[in-house]
């Protein structure tokens, strides 16, 4: 019992990052309706440039973050003026194209940087563990799980009640008619690669102060995809949900399945839950079911 609560802590805490980090993908897909398959290499970026800046620089690990999500939130911008918005009446294809060619020239240019090997950020929560009937809980583990949280309330209340998360799910649900109505597009796709790429940083230094950074991390990429095909494609609180289920399922078949297999199939379950799920629900548990009239 202590072992299975000890694997469902830890992939509560993990799936809370998916569910962050999937939060990117569900507001590129509602506002253009394509899945940024680069999202992998923002996650790896951020943490990178954070270690840097605490290791090369001593700069104190929450000026760093700040630094980073500056840097993270340039890139994205970047990223929507350069890249996608050249695409904009482009066929959806062409826009998924155009990520899968940025994320390979971001994985190479991460390998030129910084190479291949996995590096370690200094210690920064304290390191004495916190223990609850058994179950050892680590401070860096217990300090994501809280920061995480905070920020999927404070972003499910951006965009639920201020200007800027209205116009957003206003473009997402038509962009005709929210052009019309006078909110600007160019900048709606602008904020959400901003907010996208931030998010995906935040995600990343996470994961880099659980597990180190490493190229590696840009998997990350793949993970979250079934968490977003999960939790449905348009669906911020799917993304939500769906982190959390792939997250502890994950964690669970590493922990009882892997060693009766020889290792690997935690890698795999995300994809075999997804493949369940869509067999019962296409458009995943929370996604909307577009309908056509022919």
């Amino acid at each position: 019992m202590v072992f299975f609560s000890q694997m469902l802590i830890n992939g509560i805490v993990v799936g809370s990052i998916y569910g962050l980090v999937a939060l990117g993908f569900v507001l590129i897909y509602r506002a253009s309706g394509a899945l940024n398959m680069a999202n992998g290499e923002f996650v790896i970026i951020g943490p990178y440039v954070c270690l840097v800046l605490i290791t090369a620089y001593d700069i104190p690990f929450f000026i760093a973050l700040l630094i980073t999500l500056v840097f993270s939130a340039i890139l994205g911008l970047v990223v929507e003026r350069l890249v996608v918005r050249p695409l904009q009446n482009a066929p959806v294809i062409s826009v998924i194209m155009a990520t899968i060619g940025l994320s390979s020239l971001l994985a190479g240019a991460v390998h030129m940087i910084w190479g291949h090997q996995t590096r370690v950020f200094p210690p920064i929560f304290p390191p004495t563990p916190v223990q609850i009937g058994g179950v050892i809980i680590t401070p860096v583990y217990l300090w994501s799980f809280i920061v995480v949280i905070a920020l999927l309330i404070l972003f499910s209340l951006f965009f639920k009640f201020s200007k800027m998360g209205i116009a957003m799910r206003a473009v997402a649900d038509d962009r005709t008619a929210a052009s019309s109505m006078g909110i600007s597009v160019k900048y709606v796709y602008a904020a959400t690669w901003t907010i996208a790429a931030v998010v995906a940083a935040i995600g990343g230094v996470l994961l880099g102060n659980i597990n180190g950074v490493s190229p590696s991390m840009a998997a990350i990429g793949l993970t979250v995809l079934p968490v977003v095909i999960l939790g449905g494609l348009d669906s911020v609180f799917g993304a939500i949900v769906g982190g959390f289920i792939i997250g502890i399922c994950q964690n669970l078949a590493g922990g009882y399945l892997d060693p009766l297999v020889g290792g690997g199939l935690k890698d795999v379950v995300p994809f075999i839950i997804v493949l369940l799920i869509l067999m019962v629900k296409p458009h995943g548990l929370f996604g909307s079911r577009g309908i056509e009239r022919v």
